[in-house]
């Protein structure tokens, strides 16, 4: 039980983390006025991150 425990925290800090790392990138890119470039349904896509709500 102790390693699943483990791992479940493991998970839930790494979620965390790219949760984090999600929000300052959209930050930065309303920072610097930039569209944010994703690849969605087979293609490259333009957002604009003051379209995406945090």
């Amino acid at each position: 039980m102790d390693n699943i425990n483990k791992a479940l925290e493991r998970k839930e800090k790494i979620l965390l983390g790219l949760k984090e790392s999600s929000r300052r990138l959209i930050e930065f890119k309303k920072s610097k006025k930039t569209d944010l470039v994703v690849y969605r349904d087979g293609k490259i896509v333009r957002i604009n991150p003051n379209d995406i709500k945090l």
